[in-house]
């Protein structure tokens, strides 16, 4: 009566998708959403299809450029820990 057990190596590990790691993720899911709605709210205000698509489709592009940028230049945690140090007061830091 042996048991085979699975072993899972993936523990502290961060959440890594197509080379975005941690809230970068939720950045460009909530990115492309938005870009989603404004391309629903135009087309229901009668704004041309084509004009919808192009301006979607650069919008969605420099978000998702903008967030892959922002994943390579602070990693992980970098950005949440420049945003903390952005919060503290100057008579702090001095």
């Amino acid at each position: 009566m042996n048991s085979v057990y699975q072993i899972n190596k993936g523990i502290d590990r961060p959440v890594v998708f197509r080379g975005l790691t941690a809230q970068y993720i939720w950045w460009l899911g909530a990115g492309v959403l938005c870009c989603l709605l404004l391309f629903a709210m135009l087309y229901l205000l009668g704004v041309s299809i084509w004009v919808c698509v192009l301006l979607v489709f650069i919008l969605a592009g420099g978000w998702i450029w903008q967030v892959y940028r922002l994943s390579k230049r602070y990693g992980e945690d970098g950005m949440m820990k420049k945003m903390a140090a952005g919060a503290i007061p100057k008579w702090v830091k001095a």
